[in-house]
C-alpha cells in the first residue's frame, strides 16, 4: 500500500506538471521533473540512520502503525495542496512520503526474520519484492490515468491517496507483536555519524557488507534502465504513453515472477547460489536488449497494439521481462542472506544502512546516465554499457566472496546432472553447533549435502580429496577441513581436530565421513573412532545422515570402468539425502552411528 500510494501521488504530480504546468507554476518543468524524485530520495540519505535505530529500539507492530498514521497525515497535506492549488504543499508532501518510506523500510525487512523460519525467508522476501513492484506499476498507471480525468481528476487523486493510506493503516493493525531487539539502545540523532557507524559496523561482516553493496548495485542497474524507458519508448520504439506503460508492466511482471520463482529454485532455503545466476541473466539480457533495439526498424508512431505487431517487438519485451526475472533471482536471496547473517540486534540499522547505500547508488546512476547521454551514447548503448558493467561488478564481488560462486556451482550441479531430494532436512538445526555424519559414496558427497543443508557446513575430508584440482578451490572456499590418518601425517590430523573444535565452539555445523574413505562396493565401511575424539573435546548433538543414489556414478570409486558405469546408469539420476534424529553425544559411538546410517540408507546405494 505504501509503494502504491507513493507512485499514485508522484506520478499524478509529475503528469499534471508536464501537461498542465501553467496552471500550477512558472518554474521550468524539466527542473521540477528532476527535483521531485530527488526530494523523495533525500530523506533516505538524511534519516535512514535514525530510522534504523528507531526500528531496533521500538516494537515493530506499534512503529508500523505509527508510520501508517503519518502517511494519512501526509496525504491530507497533499489533498490540501491539490484543492488549494498550492504547489509548495505538494512538494512538502513528496518529501513527507520519502520520510514515510525511510521509516518503514527497516521495519518491514527486519520484521520478517522475527516471524518467518529460515526456510520461509526467501518466499517472504519474494512476496515483499513482488508486491512492491506491482504496487509501483499500479501506482504509476493509476496516478497517470486519474489526474487527467476531467473535471474530477485532482479530486480523485487527493481522496484516493487518503483512502489508500487509510487502507494501509487498517492492514497494519493486523501485524502481530514484534519485540524490539535492542530496547535499551541509546539514540544517536546525528545522521552523519550514525550513518558512518552503521556502515562501519556492517563492514565487519564481509559477506553481509558485500551483499549490501550487491543489493545497492541492483538499484543502480535498475535506476539506469527504468529511467530510460520514457525516452526509449518515445524515440526508439516510436510509441505513445501506452508503450511506455507496457515496458513498465512487463518489467514489473518479470520482477514479481523472479521473486516468487526464488522460493521454488532455492528449495525453500536461503540459496545464495541464485545470486550469480541472476547476475548472469542481467548481463546477458541487457546485452540482448541492446541488440534487439538496434534491429528494431519501425519509424512510424504506434500505440500499444500496433507496437506488438512490429517486427522485433516481442524480442524487446522478452528481454525486458527476463531482466526483471533475473533481477528478482538476484535481489531476493541477497535480502534473505542479509537477514540471516547480520547481528539480530543490529538488523534494522543494517537495513537502514542499505537504504542509504541504495540512495547513493541511485543518485550515482542518474549522474552516470546524464554523463553517458552527454557523451553521445544512445539509449540502447546505455543498456549495453550498464549490462557490461554489471558483469564486471559481479566478477569483482564474487571474487571477494567466493561463497556465492561456489553455491552457484553446487546449485547448478544438482539442478542439471542430478535431481536431489532432501528428506527430513528440517532435523538439521538452523542455529547452534552439531556434528553431521554420513556415508561416503562419491567425490560429490560434500557438494550434495551442502546443496540440501539450510546453512553453511564445515566439511572434514581426506586431504587427498581436498587437494583434487578444481574441486580443491570449491572445498577451500567452503572452509572444508582436510584431515589425514596418524600414519600418513600426524600434524595434519591434529590440526584438523583443533579446527573442528574451534568450529563447533563458534556454533558451526561440522560434517564428517566416519568411514574415512570412499566405498568401493557401495556398502558402508567400518566407522572409525574420529567421531569419538571430536565429541569428547566438544560434546554436541550428532546427526546421522545417508546419501542414496550416488553409487555407480562417474564420481564414485569401483573396480570397473567409471565411464561404462555412468552410461549404464544414465547421465541424469535421482539422489536422496535422508536426515535422522539428533543423537546425544554420550550415545554417539561409532558402532551405533553406523547402525543408524545403515538403517537410513536401506538397500538403495
Amino acid at each position: 500500500m505504501g509503494a502504491l500510494n507513493d507512485n499514485v501521488f508522484k506520478t499524478a504530480l509529475l503528469t499534471i506538471l508536464t501537461f498542465d504546468a501553467l496552471n500550477w507554476t512558472t518554474m521550468d518543468v524539466g527542473v521540477l521533473n528532476n527535483l521531485i524524485p530527488g526530494l523523495f530520495i533525500l530523506p533516505f540519505l538524511l534519516f535512514s540512520a535514525s530510522a534504523g535505530q528507531i526500528a531496533d529500539k521500538v516494537e515493530k507492530g506499534k512503529l508500523a502503525r505509527a508510520v501508517k498514521l503519518l502517511e494519512i497525515f501526509i496525504m491530507s497535506v497533499a489533498a490540501l495542496g491539490w484543492f488549494s492549488h498550492q504547489l509548495w504543499l505538494l512538494i512538502v508532501a513528496v518529501a513527507g512520503m520519502g520520510l514515510h518510506s525511510t521509516l518503514f523500510g527497516p521495519v518491514k525487512y527486519a520484521y520478517l526474520p522475527q516471524h518467518l523460519k529460515n526456510d520461509e525467508l526467501v518466499g517472504g522476501n519474494g512476496i515483499i519484492e513482488m508486491g512492491t513492484f506491482v504496487g509501483i506499476l499500479l501506482g504509476e498507471i493509476i496516478g497517470a490515468v486519474l489526474v487527467v480525468h476531467k473535471p474530477w481528476g485532482i479530486h480523485l487523486v487527493a481522496l484516493g491517496t487518503i483512502g489508500i493510506a487509510i487502507l494501509g493503516c487498517a492492514v497494519s493493525w493486523k501485524i502481530p507483536r514484534s519485540p524490539a531487539p535492542a530496547p535499551n539502545l541509546v539514540m544517536n540523532w546525528n545522521p552523519f555519524t550514525e550513518t558512518v557507524r552503521n556502515i562501519r559496523f556492517s563492514s565487519r561482516n564481509r559477506t553481509v557488507f558485500l551483499s549490501l553493496l550487491g543489493n545497492s548495485w541492483f538499484w543502480f542497474y535498475g535506476a539506469i534502465v527504468l529511467a530510460q524507458f520514457p525516452q526509449y519508448a518515445k524515440e526508439y520504439l516510436h510509441g505513445d504513453h501506452s508503450v511506455f506503460v507496457l515496458l513498465l508492466a512487463v518489467f514489473s511482471v518479470g520482477i514479481g515472477a523472479g521473486s516468487l520463482l526464488c522460493e521454488r529454485l532455492s528449495g525453500h532455503k536461503v540459496e545464495i547460489g541464485l545470486v550469480p545466476f541472476g547476475a548472469i541473466g542481467l548481463s546477458l539480457f541487457g546485452i540482448d536488449l541492446y541488440l534487439s533495439s538496434v534491429q528494431y526498424v519501425n519509424t512510424s508512431s504506434v500505440d500499444l497494439f500496433q507496437f506488438v505487431q512490429q517486427t522485433g517487438s516481442w524480442r524487446i519485451l522478452f528481454d525486458i521481462v527476463c531482466i526483471g526475472i533475473f533481477g528478482g533471482l538476484y535481489i531476493v536471496p541477497l535480502f534473505a542472506l542479509i537477514q540471516t547473517r547480520c547481528d539480530p540486534e543490529h538488523m534494522s540499522r543494517t537495513i537502514a544502512g542499505m537504504n542509504i547505500l541504495n540512495s547513493l547508488f541511485m543518485v550515482v546512476a542518474a549522474l552516470s546516465a546524464m554523463v553517458m547521454l552527454k557523451s553521445g551514447l544512445s539509449i540502447p548503448q546505455i543498456f549495453l554499457v550498464t549490462a557490461c558493467l554489471n558483469g564486471l561488478v559481479a566478477i569483482y564481488i564474487f571474487s571477494l566472496v567466493p561463497e556465492f560462486l561456489m553455491r552457484f556451482l553446487v546449485w547448478l550441479l544438482i539442478h542439471t546432472i542430478h535431481r536431489v531430494r532432501g528428506i527430513d532436512i528440517s532435523r538439521i538445526p538452523e542455529t547452534g553447533a552439531a556434528v553431521l555424519v554420513c556415508n561416503h559414496v562419491s567425490y560429490l558427497d560434500a557438494l550434495v549435502i551442502a546443496a540440501c543443508a539450510p546453512r553453511p557446513i564445515r566439511f572434514v575430508m581426506d586431504h587427498r580429496i581436498f587437494n583434487i584440482p578444481v574441486f580443491s578451490w570449491i572445498f577451500k572456499t567452503g572452509k572444508a577441513i582436510p584431515i589425514a590418518s596418524a600414519k600418513e601425517d600426524p600434524w595434519i590430523m591434529e590440526h584438523a581436530f583443533v579446527d573442528i573444535a574451534k568450529a563447533l565452539h563458534d556454533g558451526d555445523l561440522v560434517c564428517i565421513f566416519p568411514e574415512g574413505r570412499l566405498t568401493q562396493n557401495g556398502e558402508l565401511n567400518t566407522f572409525k573412532n574420529g567421531i569419538q575424539k571430536i565429541i569428547e573435546r566438544t560434546p554436541v548433538p550428532v546427526i546421522p545422515m545417508a546419501l542414496r543414489g550416488l553409487w555407480g556414478s562417474i564420481y564414485s570409486r569401483g573396480s570397473d570402468n567409471p565411464f561404462k558405469r555412468t552410461f549404464r546408469r544414465g547421465l541424469f539420476s535421482k539422489l536422496e539425502l535422508i536426515v535422522g534424529e539428533p543423537i546425544p553425544s554420550e550415545l554417539a559411538t561409532p558402532e551405533f552411528l553406523q547402525e543408524k546410517v545403515q538403517a537410513l540408507r536401506g538397500q538403495w546405494q
